[in-house]
Order: structure tokens, then C-alpha cells, then sequence
């Protein structure tokens, strides 16, 4: 399976009562795959995982399927603390028809280097699918080191990492060691462009909620060797990378599709609405990008 390009970590919008928007839904991914995105990924941390039950998750994965319909690959997130949970997760992804999983950590628990190859030996093993292993330090508490992903390569259906830790240096270690057996996905979006530096070939991205466009652009000029074009992108959307983040995610992201007409929906407990501070703040680094929904 050959990943290359923005991936983008979709919302999961949520009516005033609490439900799934299923239509809304629908069409924020419409319009991903209409501006030039490679694929989508539900259920991740912007989709809120946490906070859906696996009826819901199912639920999302198969309409992102569903709405898909061939046309970008699906990433579906897929993990959990609890191997056998993250096991039974990667079937149910198979079922809805996902191209992959993307398959965290596992967090809070706190395992060994030795501990992590186990659990996604276990998933590995257990799974038809391609994976996605989802390193991101600073939601579960710990790191899964090069020396670690070095041994995952030797299972042919882990393809690809996506790594959050925001250590360029460790990213360029990861490519050292496993070379073209793993593909190298940012899941950093302020640090894309340097970690395609370093061997990456693309990024799941949140701002690509909003702009897919912008960072499928820049990853495409980059790996065409358009490194000045690439550079004056990334240097676009630089404010974006980091006003998004100047609360928990998804919450300023939602906020910023609401501003531009598309379906951001509320978020859930314990996530609440931005403070009014931070929401001006996001609002005035959002005038100064244009986004045409239609």
C-alpha cells in the first residue's frame, strides 16, 4: 500500500444534543476529497475517539467508507490501551471496509519498548489490514523509539508510522534505520516540510480539515523537488499550524470549519467551548486565509 500525501484527520461533528451529524459529516468529507486530499482518517484523537462508543466508531469508519467510495484511501483509527480492545478494533475496521488502521500507543498504561512491540505484534498478527503505528508521546506518555520501529518492520502488514513525537531528529533516526520498509507520515502539521526533509512522504494532517488543498500542495511540491514553492506554503500556513493547537484539539479546529461554513459541530465532555479569548485570537489568524466550501 503506497501512502504519500495529506491524510486528513477528520472531525467527528456533533449536533447540539450530542448525536453524530451523519449528513454533516458526509459533506466535510466531500469537500476533502474534493480539494485534492489522499485519504482520510476517522476516529483519531480529532475525531474525538475518545469519546465515542464502539457502536459510534463503527459507525463513523463505515460512512467514511461509505462517502469515500473508492475514491481516497481510509485510515481507520483503530487502538487502544487494552491489546485485545485494539485487536478486535482491527477487525471491526476490516468489516467497515478500511484501506488501513491507524493504531495508536497504548497510553497511560506505560509499557516497555519491549511491551510496545508486543502490542502491535499482537495487533500485527491479528489484522488483514495495513497499519499505521501512531506515535504521539504527549497524549499517552510514552515514546516509541526507532529501535522499536526498526523490529515492527519485520511484520509486511505495518507500512507506515505516524509520528508526532516533534523530534525531527528522532524522525530522521526512524528513516535510517527502516529506510523505504516504513513510510514516514507527519503528525505534526507545523513540522511537515522539515520531516519530508528527512525521508517523510506525507502527513495526517488537522488543519487539512479547512485547507487540504495548501497541504497536499506543498507535500507534492516538495517531493517533486519545487522546494521554494513547498517552503513559501509552509510559511503560509504557519499561523494556521499553531492556532489550531492554542487549545486541546479538536476544539479550535471546529471552531475554525464552523467560521468557514462547514460542519464543525460542538464538542464532548470533558471538551468544552473555546474561551472567548482564544476564540478571537483564532478568528483573527482565520481572516487572513480564504476558504471556498462550494
Amino acid at each position: 500500500m503506497k501512502l504519500q500525501g495529506c491524510y486528513v484527520a477528520i472531525i467527528t461533528p456533533f449536533t447540539a444534543d450530542g448525536k453524530i451529524d451523519e449528513e454533516g459529516l458526509r459533506s466535510n468529507i466531500e469537500f476533502i476529497i474534493k480539494k485534492g486530499a489522499a485519504g482520510i482518517v476517522p476516529c483519531g484523537t480529532t475525531g474525538e475517539s475518545a469519546t465515542l462508543n464502539w457502536e459510534e466508531h463503527n459507525r463513523v469508519v463505515k460512512i467514511a467508507v461509505e462517502q469515500a467510495k473508492g475514491r481516497v484511501q481510509v485510515i481507520a483509527g483503530a487502538g487502544s490501551n487494552n491489546t485485545q480492545e485494539a485487536v478486535s478494533a482491527a477487525k471491526d475496521a476490516a468489516e467497515n471496509g478500511a484501506d488501513a488502521i491507524l493504531s495508536i500507543t497504548p497510553y497511560y498504561n506505560k509499557p516497555t519498548q519491549e511491551g510496545l512491540y508486543q502490542h502491535f505484534s499482537a495487533v500485527s498478527n491479528n489484522s488483514k489490514l495495513p497499519i499505521v503505528v501512531y506515535n504521539v508521546p504527549g497524549r499517552t506518555g510514552i515514546n516509541l523509539l526507532p529501535e522499536t520501529l526498526e523490529r515492527l518492520c519485520d511484520f509486511e502488514n505495518i507500512v507506515a508510522v505516524k509520528e508526532a513525537s516533534n523530534d525531527v531528529a528522532q524522525v530522521s533516526q526512524i528513516h535510517r534505520r527502516c529506510g523505504d520498509r516504513l513510510t514516514i507520515l507527519s503528525g505534526d502539521d507545523g513540522l511537515t516540510l522539515p520531516i519530508l526533509s528527512v525521508g517523510g512522504k506525507g502527513v495526517i494532517s488537522v488543519i487539512g480539515n479547512i485547507v487540504p488543498d495548501k497541504m497536499s500542495a506543498m507535500i507534492e511540491n516538495y517531493l517533486k523537488g519545487e522546494h521554494e514553492s513547498a517552503l513559501k506554503i509552509h510559511e503560509e500556513l504557519l499561523p494556521l499550524t499553531k492556532i489550531v493547537f492554542i487549545e486541546s484539539n479538536p476544539v479550535p479546529i471546529k471552531e475554525a470549519m464552523s467560521y468557514y461554513g462547514l460542519h464543525g459541530g460542538t464538542v464532548r465532555l470533558p471538551l468544552v467551548s473555546m474561551l472567548e479569548s482564544n476564540k478571537e485570537q483564532l478568528l483573527n489568524v482565520l481572516k487572513s486565509y480564504s476558504v471556498s466550501v462550494s
